[in-house]
């Protein structure tokens, strides 16, 4: 079940050819992406210091993210991401296609 949305995140597509897509992500607190799935492997880079939920096979977490931390994640995983903080979240998401 997709978290409660007050407000969509913002989705900003900076580079797309035939290797990958990279999109910023920002989010004011609330804010979330809606329920999803990449048909991509992705990377993600948190641009701000920030609190993010997430959900995935229904199993709900939440963890302070700081700048410059990353991760990787395969394709076909089904998630949200939630802002769960009171201050600004921003990451860019690195899409490889192949």
């Amino acid at each position: 079940m997709p978290f409660e949305c007050t407000i969509p995140a913002v989705a900003t597509v900076l580079a797309d050819d035939e290797r990958a897509r990279i999109t910023r992500w920002d989010f004011e607190p609330g804010a979330t992406t809606g329920w999803h799935e990449h048909g991509m492997d992705y990377a993600v880079v948190i641009m701000s210091d920030a609190t993010m939920a997430y959900e995935v096979d229904g199993t709900v977490s939440q963890i302070d993210v700081k700048t410059g931390q990353s991760y990787i994640r395969p394709a076909g995983v089904k998630h949200d991401v939630k802002n769960a903080g009171n201050t600004h979240l921003s990451f860019i998401e690195i899409e490889i296609k192949r």
